[in-house]
């Protein structure tokens, strides 16, 4: 299969390729799919589209547009022609097909391949046991949908108690509302919380190997109830360290496998209390749930096991 846009159909050296067999046009936003399908129809070969986020949903349940607002109308009218003229349609969210088959589509044009992680790259670390310092950790983008204020708020009310010196956050990343995270920090006169750079993808598992534990934050939004498929979460389960998860999305990979702990979402006071008991747990204990989830990947979400799937849809689209 090869992908192509403008620039490589104009390149001098990859248009002597072949001509491609299919073409998937993903929505990192919707005009990227619309291309991906006109190059499709320009090759007379079929179109896959892969939804990455529910357009324009996802922009209406975080109170970005109105259901009818002129924007949300068009996309939704862009939306449904690609449903309907797409093979099939790759789903990343678990329960995506409930928003997409009430449009008229057939449950059988619909795949569900999640994100994943290439558990190479993680080498199994021994939990920390220095009981100097127990270190919760997150990495990724900082904006709206992540919900961090709320760590902060916890993060707050566990350095309450003098008992609890010995935890401290490590926020390692970027995003939107990472300066005003910072001013919110130091408005809450926050002394266990550490804001650090983003860090190359390739740095990641040895940058993760330095917790004991994660945090996964989401705000309560309605779009969750389609799920999550979330490269940062499955990037803390391939470390092999437990994960507090905070969310109310449909699905839940750390309460399934007894991979770490839940907490509801948008929840300072649980979330701080549960802090406090996996920083009190025994290494061996934490041990058991980053493994539980590190095992879960391996079934569920290894590279190798989503490329297959991914090569026999494209295989079925191609025959058909």
């Amino acid at each position: 299969m090869l992908a192509y846009t403008r620039a490589v159909l104009k390149s001098e050296n990859l248009s002597r390729l072949d001509p491609p067999d299919v073409i998937i046009g993903s929505s990192v936003h919707p005009l990227a799919a619309w291309a991906g399908r006109r190059l499709a129809r320009r090759y007379g070969v079929p179109f896959v589209f892969e939804v990455r986020d529910l357009w324009p949903q996802t922009l209406i349940d975080m109170g970005r547009l109105t259901y009818r607002h002129p924007l949300a109308v068009a996309l939704r009218w862009l939306e449904t022609s690609l449903y309907r003229s797409a093979q099939r349609t790759i789903v990343l969210l678990p329960k995506a097909g409930e928003y997409i088959e009430p449009l008229g589509i057939p449950q059988e044009k619909i795949v569900w391949i999640p994100n994943g992680a290439d558990l190479d790259l993680f080498v199994a670390q021994e939990v920390l046991t220095s009981s100097d310092t127990f270190t919760l950790m997150y990495f990724g983008a900082h904006g709206g949908a992540n919900g961090l204020e709320t760590v902060l708020q916890a993060m707050q009310i566990v350095g309450g108690d003098p008992a609890n010196e010995r935890i401290v956050l490590r926020l390692i990343g970027d995003g939107p509302l990472k300066p005003s995270l910072i001013a919110k920090a130091r408005e809450l006169g926050l002394k266990n919380v550490r804001f650090e750079e983003p860090v190359p993808k390739n740095r990641i598992p040895e940058i993760a190997a330095e917790a004991d534990a994660f945090v996964f934050n989401l705000i309560d939004a309605p779009v969750f109830r389609y799920g999550i498929s979330s490269n940062k979460l499955f990037d803390f389960m391939a470390a092999q360290r437990p994960v507090l998860f905070c969310s109310a999305s449909a699905n839940n990979p750390i309460a399934e496998t007894g991979a770490g702990m839940t907490i509801p979402p948008a929840n300072p006071a649980a979330l701080a209390a549960a802090i406090v008991e996996m920083a009190s747990l025994p290494a061996a204990r934490r041990r058991e749930m980053g493994e539980a989830g590190r095992r879960y990947l391996e079934s569920n979400h290894s590279m190798a096991l989503l490329a297959r799937r991914l090569a026999t849809t494209l295989d079925e689209c191609i025959r058909a």
